[in-house]
């Protein structure tokens, strides 16, 4: 199966492919003006394909911008500079690592029971406080409270690292 033709930045250094009749996962890459075609596991191919999606995504976000402002390439690289100059880069190592982080966390989210996976979730991802929670449950803030926590424990225990 042929991968789909995307649009990358110019500054994308590597190319993903199939290998084998689509059974092994590859990334090419050029280092040291020699290309290198190197054989990776499908967690870390669909790492580099979700970083590609999201690039696709910014590269959509900056068009729009440009168009809506109708600024010139000038203005937009002194707005891209600034904002790059205010976060720190995290390497490619580093990136990968907390996506697989994250990645593990979601698959363990989703064997907590439903009552404590939906307060989990409204408490850490939708930053409601634990009285909207109750409100919101018809509930006691201690109910809500206790099953925030016995989803936490749970999560120390499968995944095996302190929340």
């Amino acid at each position: 199966m042929e991968r789909p033709k995307r649009r990358k930045d110019k500054d994308n250094p590597y190319k993903l492919s199939y290998g084998n009749n689509n059974e092994t996962y590859m990334i090419t890459f050029i280092d040291n003006n020699i290309e290198k075609i190197v054989e990776i596991s499908k967690e870390i191919f669909d790492t580099f394909d979700s970083f590609e999606l999201e690039d696709i995504s910014q590269l959509h976000k900056i068009d729009k911008y440009i168009d809506d402002r109708g600024i010139d390439g000038s203005e937009f690289m002194e707005i891209v500079l600034y904002n790059n100059n205010k976060f720190n880069k995290k390497n490619l190592e580093e990136m990968i690592e907390e996506k697989m982080r994250n990645e593990e966390l979601y698959k363990a989210i989703s064997k907590l029971p439903k009552v404590q996976k939906r307060r989990l979730k409204l408490y850490y991802f939708e930053d409601l406080t634990l009285q909207k929670i109750a409100h919101i449950e018809g509930c006691s803030v201690k109910n809500v409270y206790k099953s925030i926590e016995l989803a936490k424990e749970k999560l120390k225990n499968l995944l095996k690292f302190k929340i």
